[in-house]
């Protein structure tokens, strides 16, 4: 288009340049004329080059005016952008018939900008009206409402409103929690609705338009997706329960009864129903291994429920390496080759040193058993900053590496393949690493090993 509209000008402007300069030549040859009249005393001749000269003028000043007049009104039309005029370009002069067509053009283009904008804002819109996240954008400065979506409305129970002060006549604390305070970060809040309070998760973001300054807050209702989570949860934790739990009490009720009723025989008929101290001995010593394993079980899910805060401070992983190898090292055996790199030594993190420690000394032991019955077995402790400023404190070893089918299931409380393993050692380890803010990251190959990293996320403050 810009070639265009350039090709256009160049042209209309060269058939108006050309209208003008014989005009105004005209008007030399006629005023030239006229001042010839005058000095020759030919009166005649001086009265018809002087009606000669009115008309020329007459006509120039019309030529010009005519062309003002188009384009100033061509432009009244884009100030009020009606753009939807055609100009009729037959039986026109060149020049006026070459900005009409310029017109039209100009037009045409502007309605297909238009018509694309319109055809994105309603893609846009429908999007956002599908989704099940509340959305609102406002002026900070009157409080007028931009733009909100039915879940925003329908998260705080209120029908469509223009200002935000609607929603301070309704309810003056929800206002102030939506609209009066800035949430930079996500944050999760009790909102009091109607006579409920319901869970969201919010945050916001403040942007200029021109002059203009627009608040914008996203708004989501997790109340479901907790209950639904926390629903989901309680059955899995249930079901492991129970089974552990049937586990250990059908054979130690049957035990019971089977005791129980040798004692009633030889109680009703001593003689024929001897009572072997032994198999006595043997099933009550049954019995309570049985019930050691189920008071083990009961301790397990204590110790991992009992972790719900932590106390931060900045550790110098240096010493953590140093504590966790006079640890480690002197326990080890099988050859098992415990190795602890640190190209930084002056790398710090900001962690609970005690569940850290406890976290790595975890991953650690189940490192070195996991590669203890290969050649060469090794594991590899170390650290390091990436570029984003995420600190990485990474085990890993040369072992038989994590089945595929079940790397899905290690962080599961209470999955084991160990005998004698409890079941709750990365289970415990991912919840630590959630309340430090951060995440555990399992990478591993059959027959090559595996890699645990604890990413601790990059703290600005």
């Amino acid at each position: 288009m810009p070639h265009f509209i350039e090709d256009w000008r160049n042209m209309t402007f060269k058939t108006y340049h050309t209208g003008v300069f014989i005009r105004i030549f005209l008007l030399i040859i006629v005023i030239g004329i006229l001042a010839f009249s005058a000095l020759e005393t030919n009166y005649m001749l001086a009265t018809a080059s002087l009606v000669v000269l009115i008309l020329i003028t007459y006509e120039f000043f019309r030529f010009l005016s005519r062309r003002f007049n188009i384009i100033e009104d061509f432009f009244e039309s884009i100030k009020y952008r009606d753009f939807s005029r055609h100009y009729l370009e037959k039986n026109k002069l060149a020049d006026i018939q070459s900005l009409y067509q310029g017109f039209n053009t100009v037009n045409k283009v502007v309605r297909e900008i238009n018509s694309e904008k319109e055809t994105q804002y309603l893609y846009l819109q429908k999007i956002l009206e599908l989704i099940d996240i509340g959305i609102i954008a406002y002026n900070t400065k009157n409080g007028e409402v931009l733009w909100a979506n039915e879940a925003f409305q329908a998260s705080l129970d209120f029908p469509s409103f223009k200002n935000i002060s609607f929603v301070k006549s309704r309810n003056k604390e929800l206002h102030q929690l939506l609209f009066e305070n800035f949430y930079s970060k996500a944050n999760t809040l009790e909102m009091p609705i109607k006579k409920e309070t319901i869970k969201v998760l919010i945050s916001n973001a403040l942007f200029n338009v021109g002059e203009k300054s627009f608040k914008l807050i996203v708004l989501h209702n997790i109340e479901d997706t907790l209950n639904k989570t926390e629903s989901e949860a309680w059955k899995k934790l249930l079901s492991v329960m129970t089974h552990e739990i049937m586990n250990s009490i059908a054979p130690i009720s049957s035990l019971a009864g089977t005791l129980k009723f040798q004692a009633e025989m030889h109680e009703q008929n001593p003689k024929e129903n001897s009572l072997n101290i032994e198999d006595l001995n043997a099933g009550l010593s049954s019995i309570e291994k049985r019930s050691e394993g189920l008071l083990k079980f009961a301790k397990t899910y204590r110790s991992l429920s009992k972790v719900t805060k932590i106390d931060k401070e900045q550790i110098q992983i240096s010493e953590l390496f140093k504590n966790l190898e006079n640890l480690l090292k002197p326990g080890k055996d099988k050859n098992i080759l415990l190795d602890f790199e640190l190209k930084d030594p002056n790398l710090e993190v900001e962690a609970d040193a005690y569940l850290l420690e406890q976290v790595l000394i975890n991953l650690v032991l189940n490192a070195m058993e996991a590669c203890e019955n290969i050649p060469n077995p090794k594991v590899k402790v170390f650290a390091e900053k990436k570029f984003d400023g995420q600190v990485v404190i990474s085990v890993t070893d040369n072992g038989p590496g994590i089945p595929e089918e079940i790397k899905d299931q290690i962080f599961v409380p209470f999955f084991t393949t160990k005998k004698e393993g409890s079941g709750i050692g990365l289970s415990l380890s991912k919840q630590i690493m959630t309340l430090h803010g951060g995440k555990i990251q399992v990478t591993s190959k059959e027959n090559k090993g595996t890699l645990i990293s604890l990413i601790f996320k990059w703290n600005s403050s």
